[in-house]
């Protein structure tokens, strides 16, 4: 249960630390996710989750 708090409070770590470096980049990501196509997004996450999930493997197994 441990790590899994640890791997949210680093997610928190990385979203603050883009926040406050790339203030009106992160906008512009936004504003373009936005516009784009449900389905893309949707590829794009199940294709994040799938690399994380993969990594997690590969971090437990070797």
């Amino acid at each position: 249960m441990i790590e899994l708090f640890t791997g949210l409070a680093m997610v928190l770590v990385i979203e603050g630390i883009v926040l406050s470096l790339f203030p009106h980049r992160l906008k512009q990501l936004l504003e373009m996710m936005a516009e784009m196509p449900h389905a893309t997004l949707r590829g794009g996450g199940l294709a994040c989750a799938s690399l994380g999930v993969f990594l997690i493997w590969v971090l437990r197994v070797v």
